[in-house]
């Protein structure tokens, strides 16, 4: 984030975030990571196309993260590095409100995600993201990682 942003602001984007917005975690099987599997996790915002100019200008308050425009006319506002979800989290988690249990889930995973030296470690963090599924409307997947 390049300049400063109001409480105001602030409270917008969390807005944002709990309207038009998503907050997840995923593993996706890596056999290029130590313990076989990516953590992907996500910020999204969304917005239909035609409200591109006003979208973009949200988006500016926030200054990392970047857009993409889907098939179907939804433009989507990526934050999709840790840095950068640390960053929006500082910014909004005073202000969010719907999604609060799923960005205090995220700080915790952020943060165990850190401190990972084991099979074990790994193991329960992997738990603790299946727990996502349960928070958000998505489909019943699940990541069975088998102990050796």
């Amino acid at each position: 984030m390049s300049k400063l942003i109001s409480r105001t602001q602030k409270a917008y984007l969390a807005g944002f975030l709990d309207g038009d917005g998503s907050v997840y975690v995923q593993l996706k099987p890596n056999k290029t990571y130590k313990y076989g599997f990516q953590i992907a996790m996500y910020i999204v915002l969304y917005q239909s196309q035609k409200s591109q100019k006003s979208f973009e200008k949200v988006c500016s308050l926030i200054g990392f993260g970047h857009m993409r425009v889907r098939k179907d006319g939804i433009l989507e506002y990526i934050i999709g590095t840790q840095e950068g979800i640390e960053k929006f989290i500082k910014i909004v988690d005073q202000y969010v409100i719907m999604k609060k249990p799923q960005v205090q889930l995220l700080k915790k995973i952020v943060a165990l995600k850190n401190q990972i030296s084991s099979q074990k470690d790994f193991r329960e963090l992997a738990k603790l993201i299946d727990t996502f599924r349960g928070l958000n409307y998505s489909k019943k997947r699940k990541v069975h990682i088998l102990t050796p």
